[in-house]
């Protein structure tokens, strides 16, 4: 079983388990929700509870509130695992580890791994968020000499807003982002709906196209040495790796 900490109940956990009903795998799916410390209700605040919800230790007491005893755990939430840089995010998941004694990865760390994994030097990046937080996840990358190359941001509302985003919108922040120079697209947000995307995306860029929900559960899969593929899927879960 697969542990997703996610950070807004009700948003787009539909994503996850529809994508890993596609897996060639079949893993199981459990969400524990992290509450927030503060509500968010001015953008000068956005980093400090972003922040706060990403301290290691409400995340593993999070984490003890799954039903099943999970196998490997992530930390589903891009931006609450990229704000303060790769170590920053290593501590999230050491943490995880050290508590529940099973591999754990974030989100954010998941777009490395799987950058690394295709062998990405040069990406697009098509990001919901502020300007501000897209040049901080263009940093994360920097630091695994990942170079954005070019970048887009929506600069859109919150995790409910962005769940009831349509196909269209994703497509078309996607092709927003399209760059000749650019080896993949990178769309980090696990609030999306893009799991019935995946092949249609590509298709469209003529390239990869990583999503938050695809790589996080692909890292997952990788930590546990199993499998994760399925057909129409995307270049990530083409094949086994």
């Amino acid at each position: 079983m697969i542990g997703l900490l996610y950070p807004t109940r009700d948003c787009a956990e539909d994503d996850f388990t529809a994508l890993a009903g596609c897996l060639d795998a079949r893993p199981g799916v459990e969400f524990a929700y992290v509450p927030w410390a503060r509500r968010v209700v001015e953008r000068e605040n956005v980093h400090t509870a972003v922040r706060e919800l990403s301290e290691p230790d409400r995340l593993v007491r999070t984490a003890a509130k799954f039903t099943t005893p999970p196998r490997v755990v992530s930390w589903a939430c891009t931006s609450c695992s990229f704000i303060d840089g790769v170590a920053v995010a290593k501590t999230q998941t050491d943490a995880l580890t050290d508590a529940l004694d099973v591999p754990a990865s974030s989100t954010s760390l998941a777009f490395l791994a799987a950058a690394h994994r295709l062998g990405l030097k040069r990406i697009a990046l098509a990001s919901v968020y502020a300007p501000d937080l897209t040049d901080a996840f263009s940093a994360f990358l920097a630091e695994e000499d990942i170079a954005t190359v070019h970048a887009v941001s929506a600069d859109a509302g919150s995790d409910r807003d962005l769940a009831t985003w349509d196909g269209a919108r994703i497509r078309d922040l996607v092709d927003s982002a399209a760059s000749s120079d650019a080896q993949a697209v990178l769309l980090p947000e696990t609030a999306l709906h893009t799991a019935p995307l995946l092949a249609e995306l590509e298709n469209r860029a003529g390239k990869p196209v990583l999503t938050a929900t695809q790589v996080t559960l692909w890292h997952c899969l990788t930590l546990l040495g199993r499998p994760a593929a399925g057909p129409g899927l995307g270049t990530l879960l083409a094949h086994p790796h």
